[in-house]
């Protein structure tokens, strides 16, 4: 029986706030896990579905995409990666009932969370031009739809095809293939909002786009870093690898503006000491570095590794590694020792003898691994500070080699095998040739539109249908209002999901919502693949009966839509593809470097490890044929008098845009997300009191953009930096405040003045 969602939407009238906690996890975790899928799923269906969580012969978390490894628990799940499972396979239901009882309009005003506790959708929708309801459509009747506006386009190039990180890898290839085959590269992805910084940093300078580093390299490390992530919320089950390696020996440097619980102790609550003991700290040493800073701060390692090097050469520069595999190391150094220590000690906010204690950590370690998040990859300046952390481990060979290497941590599963299926705007003309070669058509070569730049070319009319393979396009992009009124102006969206969420309430003339499969969901005796965050490559098989008879895969909506645009293609066996998913694992063989006997090997329990030529041969495919060092000038980001430095954060209660509940548990807030973290010192300064109420404002060249409504909480974050949660905050990120050289938006480091809110606001 369908469990009630709830009827009123939350308000932030029981919003309460306590201190922040000192760890992480532990049986309030357990607690908290088993309580919410009770909730959503009931005994039954949590006993069924969480026990096959991320095993072997199991289905893949639709969470978070850190790696399982060889040897599992036979509880290989976290608490949020238990949240998004039970959102999943709730046994609440949207049916053709509950959208004739809202209209849009309505559900537009309805809070994240309340759309997404409604439950999962159960068949296909349609709103026609003019009208605001959605009403019931066959998926033919869908399709026709779909195919219809697009042959009415007067090219290609005005049709928007997004992805989200969860779509599997045959779901994914198909889909860029049918995009292509259509005649355009506009497959923007979330990558660009995340990631994207670290894949053209490293791309640039170790010719790979992706990390170099395993899980048992994580285990072997003798120093770690984690910078600009906060894994006890957004990668809980990074927690076991890293107190694995405290077991083995490895020292942790955190760096981070806002103290996280995760890295200040874990209580592992498969482990006995994390449910009665103490638990483990892992931070060995906490950097909490103003935001923006971590460029200096890494060149600043660097100068003085060198500067040690100068005192004693031969012992702290791997001269041989440099010499052998490395470009550019003079220019580099050149300009790493002209850097000015005034500048360091005011990006950063730390004292030099900080970081000097730091670099003897540095010293005392053989072998290094930088971790990092979307706290790097969201600034102005993102792609050089990820490419100053190549500069500081190829200086000491802390590439290639076991225990050492660069390691971005991912966010959504399957995001990165998104990517490597050719979700790309800008692919490779190798790949393209590749599809040429298999497939017997020629591909688009001129380059697509981005997440930023679909954005603008629906606000310019250019664009005018935006088709979305999962995600939640709205809520998750910047610019909140701009974004709205550009989806606003499309002739059709389209929306393949498994609920409700802000991008089905934000629509074009005409919308479509397609209802899909949910991981946990049997697909016939189909399985599909994902690939993690460190290139492992495994099959992924649901178990529960779906939610709907009326739900459709996301191969067969992909599929059958081709078939309807294109008729009888004589290029594509579209047919074939959805009947039988290793049709596809064939083709992406011949096509996808790194996947031959993809069918024998995926099979293999764990599957298989893509190849890296960085990590497995030392050998770099860059332009130089090496390493490349590079140059990074430094540029203080100095904020205005009064203004602070903003980030844009998750609560423990959400992964993403998805929102689970009201509460950030491990920084004290319960019943609410209209906050902004801000330090004592900083509130002391603006005559301001905690518990005061202001609006967030960022101010740009075209004027004012306005958050409304916050209520401010003392918190020990940096001096001069604030955070408060997105998507709340997104309305604060203009659509043209983007990365250099990735075209990220700089979320993470926003200018806002605290304005008090009149009496009686809000």
């Amino acid at each position: 029986m369908a469990r009630k969602a709830p009827r009123e939407d939350v308000t932030e009238d029981d919003l309460e706030v306590g201190p922040p906690k000192e760890w992480a996890a532990g049986m309030p975790g357990v607690t908290r896990s088993l309580m919410t899928s009770y909730a959503q799923m009931g005994v039954g269906r949590t006993l069924l579905t969480l026990v096959r969580v991320n095993q072997k012969d199991g289905f893949d978390c639709p969470g978070c995409a850190w790696p399982e490894g060889e040897h599992r628990s036979p509880a290989e799940f976290c608490e949020n990666g238990a949240k998004a499972v039970a959102e999943e396979a709730t046994t609440r239901r949207v049916t053709r009932d509950f959208f004739a009882g809202h209209t849009v309009g309505e559900l537009a005003g309805r809070t994240d969370y309340w759309l997404g506790q409604q439950g999962r959708l159960t068949e296909p929708m349609h709103k026609p031009a003019g009208s605001d309801h959605y009403v019931p459509v066959t998926w033919d009747e869908a399709f026709a739809i779909v195919a219809r506006e697009l042959r009415a386009l007067g090219g290609p190039d005005e049709a928007v095809f997004y992805t989200s990180g969860r779509t599997s890898n045959e779901a994914a290839f198909a889909y860029q293939l049918m995009v292509r085959r259509f005649g355009t590269n506009n497959l923007p992805d979330c990558s660009n909002m995340c990631h994207e910084s670290s894949g053209s940093a490293l791309n640039q300078t170790l010719g790979i786009g992706k990390g170099t580093v395993s899980l048992e390299d994580l285990h072997r490390a003798d120093l770690v870093f984690v910078v600009g992530q906060n894994p006890g919320t957004n990668h809980p089950r990074m927690l076991s690898a890293l107190e694995k390696a405290k077991r083995n020996g490895a020292r942790i440097v955190a760096v981070n503006p806002l103290p996280e619980a995760g890295l200040l102790r874990f209580k592992n609550p498969q482990r006995p000491s994390g449910v009665v003991g103490r638990g483990t700290t892992l931070a060995d040493r906490f950097l909490q570095i103003r935001l923006n800073g971590d460029l200096a701060l890494f060149q600043a390692l660097s100068r003085l590794l060198l500067e040690a090097e100068e005192a004693d050469p031969g012992s702290v520069v791997d001269h041989e590694f440099v010499r052998a595999h490395t470009h550019g190391f003079d220019e580099w150094a050149k300009s790493v020792r002209d850097l000015d220590w005034a500048d360091v000690e005011e990006a950063t906010g730390l004292e030099r003898p900080a970081i000097e204690e730091t670099v003897s950590e540095v010293l005392g370690a053989r072998s290094v691994i930088v971790c990092w998040a979307m706290g790097l990859t969201q600034h102005k300046n993102s792609v050089a500070t990820i490419r100053e952390v190549v500069n500081f481990l190829l200086l000491r060979g802390n590439v290639g080699r076991p225990g050492a290497g660069v390691c971005p941590v991912r966010g959504h599963s399957n995001v990165q095998g998104d990517r490597t299926m050719g979700i790309y705007e800008r692919p490779a003309e190798r790949f393209l040739d590749a599809l040429r070669e298999e497939f017997g058509f020629e591909p688009p070569r001129h380059h697509g539109l981005d997440t930023v730049a679909a954005i603008r070319a629906l606000r310019s009319g250019e664009a005018k249908v935006f088709f979305a393979m999962g995600g939640n396009f709205v809520a998750a992009t910047p610019d909140t209002a701009v974004t709205e009124a550009a989806m606003r102006r499309a002739r059709l969206t389209v929306q393949v999901s498994t609920k409700l969420n802000r991008s089905h309430t934000v629509c074009g003339e005409q919308a479509l919502i397609l209802p899909t499969l949910g991981r946990t969901e049997r697909d016939g005796d189909r399985f599909v693949t994902v690939e993690d965050s460190m290139g492992l490559v495994h099959a992924s098989r649901g178990r529960l009966r779906p939610a709907s008879p009326d739900l459709l895969p996301e191969v067969a909506i992909v599929c059958r839509l081709a078939r309807e645009v294109f008729g009888a293609d004589p290029h594509v066996p579209w047919e074939e593809f959805e009947a039988d998913y290793d049709t596809i694992r064939d083709r992406i063989a011949r096509v996808v470097p790194g996947f031959g006997d993809f069918n024998a090997r995926v099979r293999a329990p764990g599957g298989f490890a893509l190849p890296n030529a960085p990590r497995d041969e030392r050998r770099f495919p860059t332009a130089t044929g090496k390493a490349n060092f590079t140059v990074n000038a430094l540029e203080v980001l100095r904020v205005p008098a009064g203004r602070l430095l903003l980030q844009t954060v998750r609560s423990h209660d959400q992964y993403n845009t998805t929102i689970y509940g009201m509460d950030d548990r491990y920084r004290g807030v319960s019943g609410g997300r209209r906050v902004v973290f801000v330090h004592p010192g900083d509130l002391a300064e603006r005559d301001l009191a905690d518990g005061d109420l202001v609006d967030l404002v960022s101010e740009w060249p075209d004027g004012e953009r306005r958050a409304e409504a916050f209520r401010v909480i003392a918190y020990p974050t940096a001096r001069g930096c604030c955070a408060a949660y997105f998507p709340e905050t997104n309305v604060l990120v203009p659509l043209d405040s983007v990365a250099e050289t990735s075209n990220t938006p700089t979320s993470k480091s926003v200018v806002v003045r605290l304005s008090r809110c009149a009496p009686g606001g809000g």
